[in-house]
């Protein structure tokens, strides 16, 4: 797994803008849906990959966060290379450079070695002892251990 940045929360909440468009897990910025006039097209091509600031603030809307904001927080994405840009013109577009995955298994390391000590077990209990777990959910929890018994 390469280096994947620290994401602070709001951080988090720019990079959720971005993961939806992903084709694949291993192909970052890739596959822009067709409601969109976004493409993969590399860097340099007549067809343009990614959101502008603008986009992404309307994408965020909800968070009332002021334009100013969000390009600060894509701006320390790209600083972090969380996130990557092309620039046509005067327009910057942005596209992910870590997938969805990649960064939560960073997120999900770093949570364990921090809150656990990086013991998974007290971990697991913990959320299976204080979580509310529904009988489906727990079967498949017993199926997944099974499994890596096996």
């Amino acid at each position: 797994m390469s280096k994947v940045p620290r994401i602070s929360e709001a951080e988090w909440e720019v990079m959720r803008v971005f993961w939806p468009h992903e084709a694949g897990a291993d192909e970052p910025g890739a596959g822009w849906g067709a409601d969109r006039a976004h493409t993969s097209a590399p860097a340099g091509s007549d067809s343009s990959a990614g959101l502008t600031a603008l986009e992404v603030v309307d994408l965020l809307g909800r968070h009332d966060w002021r334009p100013t904001t969000v390009k600060t927080l894509i701006s320390r994405l790209v600083k972090k290379r969380a996130l990557g840009f092309r620039e046509s013109g005067r327009v910057y577009y942005y596209y992910p450079l870590l997938t969805r995955d990649e960064c939560v298994r960073a997120e999900s390391h770093s949570f364990l070695k921090r809150v656990y000590g990086g013991a998974l077990q007290p971990m697991l209990v913990n959320f299976i002892r204080e979580g509310t777990l529904t009988v489906e959910e727990l079967k498949d929890l017993k199926h997944l251990l099974d499994e890596r018994v096996k």
